[in-house]
């Protein structure tokens, strides 16, 4: 594995024919994780303790499940991986603190542009990128005052994915279990439309308009010249709109051997998605030249499952899998002395998230 940089050509972009949103992919939350949560429940009772997945990262904060500092889990990062982990800092948000932010970039060898997005929070939730001190300073006037903030240093690579990688304690090597390209909207300006008429007029965002026109509100009217892309969504998440593609047919031994390593970099990491920035596919399915930009323990999904191709049953399917696995190696991690948080320590840190989120700045 190389922590350098080469250019080349990216997966393209997915050409499919037939329906470019599964009928599942935005259903309510409530009625898509319905059969997850009973099977979760049903897990629970089998081994007596529905937060045993909060033990199956030992190391971190209620396993990863929720609640948990990003900045808490870079720190844990053993030297011999740190080179393959994008370099961040963290400081509490002060509503004039861009300069004592700036310090504390310099500080890590950091410098514009960089990614700010809380330490506490999931979904891509109150992520942007920071092009200047403009930004920051008005993402700072934005965010809730005295809470962590992160800032991370921008991968200029071309294309993000998703890897999840499983390992029970009493296995010698892990494997990974899901791996998704990550792939921004694109609406490209003809010159005479509107940004807002492009939107409304794309094969598939016209699908999805909510989750565009109110943030980019302020551009909507703007006309975006003959043959200018205009990425809709920065950030690499399904829920805000981005384009999740099923890349599990780039998992090769070489690129396992290198999740592996960086999986063994964090002390008693067992279960969970490790978020990459990389240049080109085939040096992805080498295991080179991709940066780590961010690690999700045992709430996060092997989310492969949002491609439209994918059928709601072996959606579901995957749910299961992923959690009872979460449940067998908590259960394992257990019998190691290790505990689980408990139910209401689970479910404070929960409401403590969502609490946080609501406050959190729009996303980019």
């Amino acid at each position: 594995m190389s922590s350098g940089t080469a250019v080349s050509v990216s997966r393209p972009s997915d050409k499919r024919p037939g329906s470019p949103l599964s009928f599942f992919e935005f259903w309510p939350g409530w009625l898509f994780y319905t059969p997850v949560v009973i099977h979760w429940l049903l897990l629970g009772l089998r081994y007596g303790d529905f937060s045993l997945p909060t033990a199956a990262n030992p190391r971190i904060s209620t396993g990863g499940l929720c609640g948990e500092s990003k900045l808490s889990i870079l720190d844990q990062v053993r030297p011999e991986g740190r080179a393959f982990f994008a370099q961040a800092c963290g400081f509490k948000a002060v509503a004039d603190g861009a300069e004592d932010a700036e310090q504390a970039m310099a500080r890590r060898g950091l410098h514009y542009p960089v990614v700010a997005k809380p330490d506490i929070g999931c979904n891509g939730t109150g992520v942007r990128l920071i092009q200047n001190r403009t930004d920051l300073t008005r993402y700072l006037s934005e965010f809730p005052p005295g809470e962590m903030i992160v800032l991370q240093r921008y991968i200029e690579a071309p294309n993000e994915a998703g890897i999840f990688y499983v390992r029970h304690p009493e296995e010698a090597r892990g494997r990974i279990t899901s791996l998704t390209i990550k792939q921004p909207p694109v609406v490209i300006g003809d010159g005479r439309s509107s940004l807002r008429q492009l939107i409304l007029t794309d094969r598939r965002a016209r699908l999805v308009p909510h989750l565009y026109l109110h943030r980019l509100e302020d551009r909507l009217d703007t006309v975006p010249p003959q043959g200018e892309p205009v990425r809709l969504v920065f950030v690499g998440n399904h829920c805000k709109g981005s384009i999740f593609q099923d890349g599990r047919d780039l998992i090769t031994p070489a690129l396992t051997e290198a999740i592996e390593y960086l999986a063994r970099a964090i002390p008693e990491f067992y279960f969970g998605r490790i978020d990459v920035r990389f240049d080109s596919v085939a040096a992805l399915r080498q295991g080179q030249d991709f940066s780590v930009i961010e690690v999700n323990g045992s709430g996060s999904e092997a989310t492969h499952i949002w491609d439209p191709r994918t059928k709601l049953l072996d959606a579901w399917r995957t749910q299961f899998f992923h959690y009872g696995a979460a449940f067998r190696i908590g259960s394992a991690n257990r019998r190691r002395g290790f505990p689980s948080s408990g139910v209401r320590a689970m479910y404070r840190d929960w409401m403590n998230q969502r609490r946080l989120m609501a406050m959190y700045p729009l996303n980019d």
